[in-house]
């Protein structure tokens, strides 16, 4: 695992519970590994925003993490942006979405590296 430069979003990551932690850690290793693949996403600030971890990239859309009232955990993305009906467009069917914000999920074994990365990139590097 990664680990945390900021105490405050370590603090964030344990408050949450334990089903919720473990999911939202392993989409934040997908986040820090797809960003790294991505030069133009570089550098990537984690920090909280809502009390939530986020992930914002110098050209990108905000990326947060944590739990959701109708699932364990979800990805959020920007509600504004593009990002959710290009998602949509190109997987359909394949996840539970909450709108034009969110993945849900209520295992780590939903996250898949390729399509759920694939959003990543996108959000990450949003306004190239």
């Amino acid at each position: 695992m990664r680990p945390f430069e900021d105490p405050a979003i370590s603090a964030a990551f344990d408050a949450l519970p334990q089903d919720t932690r473990t999911g939202v850690l392993k989409l934040r290793e997908l986040i820090f590994e797809t960003a790294q693949e991505l030069p133009k996403a570089l550098p990537l600030q984690e920090a909280l925003r809502w009390g939530q971890p986020a992930y914002l990239a110098p050209k990108g859309s905000t990326i947060r993490l944590g739990g959701h009232k109708s699932a364990r955990f979800a990805l959020f993305v920007h509600c504004q942006s593009r990002l959710m009906g290009e998602f949509t467009s190109a997987f359909p069917g394949e996840d539970r979405i909450d709108g034009n914000r969110a993945i849900l999920f209520d295992s780590p074994d939903q996250i898949d590296e390729t399509r759920h990365g694939w959003l990543i990139a996108r959000a990450l590097t949003y306004h190239l």
